[in-house]
């Protein structure tokens, strides 16, 4: 607790009745100049400044933020609660028990170790479409969810019980960020505290928050400064650290005009994704004002700050105003903390007046009126394909992906048994078609399937899905899909046959208002069935294709597609079969479900006939908005939002059923293969060793530009001749009870060996391979990436990745570094870094280097077959930061290349994190010495 006031910041703010005690930013010279965002880290600070960690010098320099400057100066942020779904959060939650455990070693008290801030999780990630297009769905899938994931769930509800201020969210609820907006997020907090052994005061301040899910900016849609972080670091806020940052540069986004008619909240995320990414965003915040901030809905916010991630900023926040208000009375909120609400936001300049500017390093500005229907993909977020063009852009990608000869389309997704345009036909020298044949200039292999009375191709969609938080926590979008489905069914159409359709909605609260809607019928019909609440296709539990389709896009090396409603799309994340996913809003899913294929232009192509023969064509059944919003008004209500999030903790007769067991400490099974005690703490003193130079690394691995987190970072299937599913056969698990590597979190030997073993990465040490294979240079052979790091772990060999630009984008997955620790990996040499990938990085211990300015491995002339030796790290154990070390690459001929590499800790706090060989290691050694 704060015990310097060094401003006169507290004050009191009287609410009705009621008292509250705020620190008021107005006592601070500088603050009413300083962006939205500034506001909420200078409140902060102010109320936790402890004239030790965070002094008044903190402060000033915040106050007196300088926008062009690039960042220098450290401050410590204290997120006010930490947000955890259950495929990052079990982690912190099996660290946190065997913390628990090392402090009993150390010889303290193990229930020290608990949450010092509200932790709250949502186990959201582990439903997997196995069955879809059944009305029985969503029960058949929640029961194998809970057949696969018993242990977890069961050690879930074990930490629910032993730690303090730690609250779990059980499974079929719905997708963490959406219950973050809908129930969990308070705008601003409040907290009784007791200073100095003073009485207890009630305290206000703005919520903020840190998650284990990079998509933990959505919640700044409602005005709440959060961001996604790694599992470390939410960890340690949970412990009571400080998260450690430089004060940021600050971007303004302008918002002028309005959403034209055609246009969703999808393809406005889409434009400004492209507008940022082209901007240059990474490690800044994102903050929208303007005229136009009052036309945009704040469901619409959310899905803008859901999207931080994908153009590359910490945060993409909205201030509060009446639409706030009015979304939190919608959903449930109370009176009391409505006016609170208003009211402290009012008093401390955090109400938005669109009247005045405040200062920013940089600005940009849309109006929204210009907006028009887009898609994203095949493989990144901020590629975005304006919709009328679509086709001929999957017609200029295609090529990449897939072999064959120009064909004429059916413009079904399917062709011709014989086409004039390939060598087969009867144009037998395989020349040019005849003049009146129209040559669509795109490979193509048509492809009977086994039973069908059909053939597939490049292109076809083999997923249609309406999933993740970006767009189903948007009713303007999920009542379009509705009435376009309603629109499709009424004119006769039907979804192809070779389509997966699956609705995964983001809440319970969908759900009910398309019941009462009427539009459940229609949805179903054209086979989007609810197959559960959570994360799904957008992760990659997008569950098998059938069979049939699998196999025949497998034997004909078919270039398929995805389209889903979701935020990444990023390679080999969708569905191993798919190699092109492709991002859309809700409506768009079912039209392109409608189409079959990729290869469809919805202008001038018809997406069938009516029972007249008449062409339907996507105009003919897209919704007036006018219907869309009178269809929301009418059906969505805020008891829907109050019943459904009455008894959200409690859970179903599954999840209260569940054995659990009891005791500060964990009680762990040497048999489980979901929960494992991990060996970070093993063997660890209470005081670090120094940290040492490397010498006589090898290249574990040599990769591209956007290597993300999804190349690195287990995740989606295991493959049973994987080192993982060796592992687990020899554990007696059965193939078909796998499960994916994200529910085997809590066990690093799964993990450990699905580091780096993505179906797509591409490793440069080998020639033309996919996959987790590297080189092991002690025999010359091709192995996994697990194996060779074994053999070289008996030799004694440290390891070292080399990588390009913007290496760790994606979901902020701890597993992505964790792996890389455990597999000995000591140092990861790239051209740049994506934020939460660095910091994580750090947290393991692993030093994170940066090529010198202008170059990287190819213009050095490095291959990966060099030794690499790494000195001038032990400056760091003079309590200095150096900003090189001096990086000696020496070739199997002798030559030697050497380079000053940009030592990538930031800060001093990072410094003593990599210090104690990790950010866990650290705060365990400060609670014991506390």
């Amino acid at each position: 607790m704060s015990t310097v006031d060094s401003f006169s910041a507290k004050q009191n703010l009287s609410v009705g009745e009621t008292d509250y005690e705020i620190y008021a930013l107005d006592a601070v010279d500088g603050a009413e100049k300083l962006p939205y965002s500034l506001k909420i880290l200078l409140e902060n600070l102010l109320r936790t400044e402890d004239g030790a960690n965070i002094t008044a010098e903190h402060v000033r320099a915040l106050a007196g933020w300088d926008p062009t400057a690039d960042p220098s100066v450290e401050i410590q942020f204290t997120p006010a609660r930490v947000i955890m779904q259950d495929f990052t959060g079990v982690p912190c939650v099996v660290d946190l028990a065997t913390m628990r455990e090392a402090v009993q070693d150390l010889g303290g008290d193990p229930e020290r170790i608990n949450p010092l801030a509200p932790a709250e999780m949502v186990i959201d990630h582990s439903v997997m479409i196995d069955v879809a297009g059944r009305l029985d769905a969503l029960e058949k899938n929640m029961e194998l969810e809970y057949e696969r994931n018993r242990e977890r769930y069961q050690f879930l509800r074990w930490g629910q019980t032993a730690f303090d201020d730690f609250k779990v969210v059980p499974p079929g609820t719905g997708i963490v960020h959406q219950v973050n907006i809908e129930h969990l997020a308070r705008t601003v907090m409040t907290r009784e505290v007791s200073v100095n052994g003073e009485a207890p005061v009630l305290r206000a301040y703005p919520d903020s928050c840190v998650g284990t899910d990079s998509h933990t900016t959505m919640v700044n849609g409602l005005g709440v400064l959060g961001w996604g972080v790694g599992g470390i670091e939410a960890e340690a806020a949970m412990l009571g650290q400080p998260v450690s940052m430089l004060i940021p540069q600050v971007v303004g986004f302008k918002l002028t005009g309005e959403i034209p008619a055609a246009a969703t909240a999808t393809d406005v995320v889409l434009t400004i994704t492209e507008m940022l990414r082209q901007q240059g965003v990474v490690g800044k915040f994102v903050e929208f004002y303007g005229e136009g901030v009052a036309q945009v809905p704040l469901a619409n916010r959310a899905t803008i700050g859901n999207m931080s991630p994908e153009f590359g900023s910490t945060c993409a926040i909205f201030p509060i105003d009446d639409v706030t208000v009015d979304y939190l009375r919608l959903t449930g909120r109370s009176e009391e903390q409505l006016a609170l609400v208003e009211a402290y936001a009012k008093r401390q300049g955090l109400w938005h007046d669109p009247s005045t500017e405040a200062q920013y390093s940089v600005t940009l500005e849309l109006d929204l009126s210009t907006v028009v229907p887009s898609i994203a993909g095949p493989k990144r977020p901020q590629d975005r394909i304006v919709l009328s063009e679509a086709k001929e852009s999957f017609r200029e990608v295609l090529p990449s992906y897939a072999t064959g000869h120009p064909a004429v389309s059916n413009g079904d997704g399917s062709f011709p048994a014989s086409d004039p345009a390939t060598p087969d036909s009867d144009n037998e020298s395989g020349g040019p078609a005849p003049e009146h044949q129209h040559v669509t200039g795109r490979a193509s292999q048509p492809t009977a399937v086994k039973g069908a009375d059909y053939t597939i191709d490049h292109g076809i969609v083999s997923i249609a899905s309406i999933t993740s938080c970006t767009n189903t926590s948007n009713p303007s979008v999920m009542m379009a899909a509705g009435l376009l489905a309603q629109n499709a069914v009424d004119k006769g159409l039907e979804a192809k046959p070779w389509v997966k359709t699956s609705m995964a909605p983001g809440s319970q609260v969908v759900t009910n208002y398309y019941t009462k809607a009427g539009l459940w019928p229609a949805l179903e019909q054209l086979g989007f069935h609810l197959v559960g609440y959570g994360c799904t296709t957008c992760i990659g539990n997008s569950g098998p294709l059938a069979p049939e389709i699998s196999e025949a896009i497998a034997e004909n090396d078919l270039a398929v597609t995805a389209v889903l409603s979701g935020n990444r799309n990023f390679e080999g994340r969708i569905n191993p079969d798919v190699k092109m996913n492709y991002l859309a809003s809700p409506p768009l899913v079912i039209a392109y479900a409608l189409a079959g294929t990729m290869d469809f232009d919805f202008e001038n192509d018809a997406l069938g006939t009516d029972k007249d023969g008449n062409d339907v064509y996507l105009r003919d059944i897209w919704p007036n908005p006018t219907e869309v919003e009178r269809v929301i008004g009418e059906n969505i209500t805020q008891e829907m939002f109050s019943e459904d999030y009455k008894d959200v903790f409690a859970g179903d007769d599954r999840w209260r059923g569940l054995d659990t067991p009891e005791g500060a400490t964990f009680a762990w099974d040497e048999e489980s293969t979901y929960v494992r005690k991990p060996p970070y703490f093993e063997g660890m003193g209470a005081t670090p060793d120094p940290v040492e130079d490397i010498t006589g690394a090898r290249v574990l691995a040599k990769l591209g530009d956007s290597t993300t987190t999804d190349h690195i970072s287990p995740a989606g299937s295991i493959k049973a001749d994987s080192p993982a599913g060796r592992y687990l056969r020899e554990h007696g698990v059965e193939r078909k009870d796998f499960n994916s590597y994200g529910s085997r979190r809590g066990n690093h030997e799964v993990m450990i060996r699905g580091t780096f073993a993505n179906i797509r990465i591409r490793n440069q040490l080998l020639d033309g391979v996919e996959g987790g294979y590297t080189k092991n240079f002690l025999t010359g052979e091709q192995e996994f990436i697990y194996d060779a790091a074994q053999a070289y772990a008996e030799q004694g060999i440290p390891l070292v990745v080399l990588a390009g630009k913007e290496y760790g984008t994606g979901s902020s997955r701890d597993w992505a570094a964790k792996g890389t620790k455990l597999l000995g990996v000591k140092a990861v040499i790239t051209e740049s870094y994506e934020r939460i990938h660095r910091s994580n990085l750090i947290g393991m211990g692993v030093l994170p280097l940066q090529f010198p300015a202008g170059q990287n491995a190819e213009s050095l002339g490095l291959d990966g077959t060099e030794t690499f030796d790494i000195s001038g790290v032990t400056a760091l154990n003079e309590g200095t930061t150096p900003k090189t070390v001096a990086v000696k690459a020496t070739k199997e001929d002798g030559s030697v290349v050497e380079f000053d590499a940009v030592l990538r800790i930031d800060t001093p706090g990072e410094a003593d994190y990599f210090r104690n060989g990790g950010i866990l290691q650290y705060v365990l050694r400060s609670l014991v010495a506390a």
